[in-house]
């Protein structure tokens, strides 16, 4: 990779992948991309209003159903414009600044996805296996708390990114793998010693999603036990397909996820169109499948929100 190095004083400017051959596709590109990106606005948009209007959804856990659709809107609308200008408007340049930005934001909100699920993963255990202690340990209060610690443990954690970024020197020719900002494609392109940002990027992959995923994956085990151990079939089954769409929720977020970062890491010799189409996945299936797995499984939003479609009052 030649050309002019500029450090951080001079702020580089990077140039976002699209699909090569879609060229001529543009209105093609944008009424998919725009019609995904609708899909998962608005679903998770009415999830929130579905449980901010029904008093009777205001309980832990459609709290914490809440959670996961703020962070899909989150990472939807810090993607947003880079991504549609880059397949529809083929303006691929984004500054130092925006990049580190948006950067932030989807990693800050992946991280905060990653806590929530293991706090969904603890609401479901103490629902199964304690269902008559369940409102008095899960209090409203307990759960307001729960927020602040997951949002200020994912701040703290990606915070020094950008600034671990902004000190090295990168290439005139910086180009992207992806049509947003990823530190895993970021970090491979500056020409300085970036022995602080791997180990960073180690502890908090380490710290955060290998940590936590040990933990969903405990937790998911407590529940199928406490499930093994009630005596009735029907109830077992009942009580499990309460758990479905919380195990659908780990699947999608960390199965793209895992996929992105394998091929960020080991997929060099891959051709370029699969970097994108799997950036494209991470983007868009779990902020679109989440608002529809929770909206068919979860039967007092599905109920609420066929009345809300129906004009109905809640």
């Amino acid at each position: 990779m030649g050309g002019i190095l500029y450090n951080s004083s001079g702020l580089p400017t990077f140039t976002l992948t699209g699909l090569p051959g879609l060229e001529n596709s543009q209105h093609w590109m944008f009424l998919l991309l725009g019609t995904l990106y609708i899909v998962s606005i608005v679903g998770n948009g009415l999830i929130l209003f579905i449980v901010k209007e029904a008093q009777s959804l205001h309980q832990p856990m459609y709290y914490f159903l809440s959670l996961p659709s703020v962070n899909d809107l989150g990472v939807s609308f810090s993607t947003l414009p880079n991504v549609l200008a880059t397949f529809c408007f083929h303006l691929r340049k984004i500054s130092f600044d925006s990049c580190m930005v948006q950067m932030f934001f989807f990693h800050f909100c992946s991280l905060m996805q990653s806590g929530v699920l293991l706090v969904m993963s603890f609401d479901r255990y103490v629902a199964i296996s304690n269902p008559l202690c369940y409102t008095t340990m899960l209090k409203d209060f307990r759960v307001i708390c729960m927020a602040p610690q997951v949002i200020t443990r994912s701040f703290c954690m990606v915070f020094p990114l950008p600034f671990l970024l902004k000190r090295l020197t990168f290439c005139k020719a910086s180009v992207l793998s992806h049509a947003y900002c990823l530190h895993s494609d970021l970090i491979h392109l500056p020409s300085d010693d970036i022995t602080i940002n791997n180990i960073f990027g180690l502890i908090i992959v380490m710290s955060i999603f290998c940590l936590v995923s040990v933990l969903i994956v405990f937790s998911l085990e407590l529940i199928l036990c406490s499930v093994l151990a009630i005596a009735s079939q029907e109830e077992r089954l009942k009580t499990l397909n309460t758990c479905v769409s919380h195990l659908c929720a780990v699947l999608i977020f960390y199965v793209p996820m895992v996929g992105v970062s394998m091929t960020a890491r080991d997929g060099r010799h891959a051709p370029g169109f699969v970097h994108t189409v799997l950036s494209l996945i991470y983007l868009f299936v779990p902020p679109m499948l989440n608002p529809v797995i929770y909206s068919i499984k979860t039967k007092e939003i599905r109920r609420r929100l066929v009345r809300m479609l129906v004009g109905t009052k809640f």
